[in-house]
């Protein structure tokens, strides 16, 4: 009965349009009554979206298996933003398993205004799942709430890029293929996990906006030189040799 009534209701969208077309009118092409449709659809707005809610159950599940048996991609629960990409990917095989039904959505959805505030409420609980999830890796780490939402935004908009991407093509194009390449440049970014406190230039020079220099060593030792501005160059080389206690030659 259930996918009676969204096919039915598809049927007059397209014929009519969504906006024109009535509750009443959906289940008399139907077949069923009125308050059938509403067992299954809170809303008009509803029946053209009929599988997020059990796409959200799974990936919430997904998110929850502590197995670290990554998806599609190359991490596991061990790697928090391969897990998350591998998510989104739950969502994209929502989409891929009926591919005219996908593309005769989006064609509808940017037609209708509602449809796309509808959308944007959607895939703000998929980002929500994304970010509870990545909070959670990220707990006592410093910056982690941001980093969490961070990613958990960017993994949507690469997702949604590819996606796109796809439905733009009615479909022709390889689905995952757009959003893996999407997924990818998140994952470059985001992917290496450093500890807590880790330092992002653990060696080389660092140069601060006071003037000063600060060198790096591999041992984590910290050399700060000051200088006056203007200072002969091999006065500054002498200075350096001399924290240093060697000969930079």
């Amino acid at each position: 009965m259930r996918d009676s009534l969204v096919a039915a209701a598809f049927q007059l969208f397209l014929e009519r349009g969504y906006e024109q077309t009535t509750v009443d009118e959906i289940v008399a092409l139907a077949g069923v009554g009125r308050r059938s449709f509403f067992r299954y659809f809170p809303s008009k707005e509803d029946v053209v979206f009929p599988d997020h809610e059990r796409c959200l159950a799974e990936m919430n599940d997904f998110l929850g298996d502590s197995s670290g048996e990554g998806g599609e991609g190359e991490g596991g629960a061990d790697d928090p933003v391969a897990r998350v990409c591998d998510a989104a990917r739950v969502v994209l095989r929502m989409y891929a398993e009926n591919p005219t039904f996908s593309v005769q959505r989006y064609r509808l959805t940017k037609k209708v205004p509602g449809l796309r505030t509808y959308e944007l409420s959607v895939v703000w609980r998929y980002e929500r799942a994304l970010a509870e999830y990545l909070r959670g890796r990220f707990a006592g780490r410093r910056d982690g709430t941001l980093r969490a939402d961070v990613i958990a935004a960017a993994v949507v908009a690469a997702h949604n890029n590819g996606l796109r991407s796809w439905l733009r093509s009615d479909g022709q194009s390889d689905a995952t293929a757009e959003v893996d390449h999407a997924l990818a440049h998140v994952q470059q970014v985001f992917g290496s996990d450093p500890a807590p406190d880790a330092d992002p230039d653990p060696v080389g020079l660092v140069q601060r906006p006071t003037g000063k220099s600060t060198k790096r060593t591999a041992d984590d030792d910290v050399v700060v030189v000051i200088s006056r501005r203007g200072a002969p160059m091999w006065r500054v080389v002498q200075e350096v040799e001399t924290a240093l206690g060697r000969d930079l030659e």
